[in-house]
């Protein structure tokens, strides 16, 4: 067993400090999809508007963040904003600004995409009946585009916490920083050490994602039937 290299998963608190980065890379994701999912909404609703000026507007923001590699956005909100304006940011709170604005305009997609899918007579039943804008959406549009929404937006929060990883690459200790650190102290000691603390990692995020996947397949299959 020493010479596989797995006992360095119990030397010291190395297992609670994996535990321990397990907890920010939650955090901040718990965080992120939240205002994301806020936000998102508003965004999306705004997104429906015909105005062609809010249209060109939501949709230059929509192809920024989609065509920029978050890693990239990571760099120019810690790295460049930072020194640009001379604030100082955790690593942390760049992050969380970084998967908002992410987070928020793939969300505001997905409620636009919900929203547009829901035919027009839909809209027109509510008025005929006599709700008002405000009762047609409570009553009418907003249940049916949770249905067809949630199940992409459960995808999306499964993506947001996977991507979590590169937040290490700006020196946030969570779980993949915490395992680069075991590993390179114990590179002389252990230089098997590697596979088992990735091992570990990857079982972490599993157990994290895996429940939230499962809830989204099954609500597809609920509603399709």
């Amino acid at each position: 067993m020493q010479d596989l290299g797995i006992e360095v998963l119990f030397q010291g608190k190395n297992l609670f400090r994996l535990l321990e980065g397990l907890w920010v890379t939650v955090r901040i994701s718990i965080i992120s999809v939240l205002i994301s999912i806020v936000l998102g909404i508003v965004l999306g609703m705004i997104m429906t508007m015909r105005n062609p000026f809010i249209k060109i507007i939501t949709r230059c923001y929509l192809e920024f963040v989609r065509i920029m590699p978050q890693l990239v956005l990571l760099f120019l909100i810690y790295f460049g904003l930072t020194k640009m304006f001379q604030i100082n940011l955790s690593g942390e709170l760049s992050a969380v600004i970084v998967f908002v604005l992410w987070g928020t305009a793939e969300m505001g997609d997905l409620v636009r995409g919900a929203l547009t899918s829901i035919p027009k007579h839909q809209y027109e039943s509510g008025k005929a009946i006599g709700l008002t804008v405000v009762q047609n959406y409570l009553y009418i549009i907003i249940p049916q585009t949770i249905r067809r929404l949630l199940p992409q937006a459960i995808n999306l929060v499964t993506r947001m916490i996977k991507t979590t990883s590169l937040i290490a690459l700006i020196g946030v200790v969570e779980v993949v920083k915490v395992g680069q650190q075991i590993i390179e102290a114990s590179r002389l000691t252990t230089p098997s050490a590697a596979i088992w603390i990735y091992g570990v990692i990857f079982f972490l995020y599993f157990i994290v994602c895996y429940p939230i996947s499962i809830l989204s397949t099954r609500l597809e299959k609920h509603w399709r039937n």
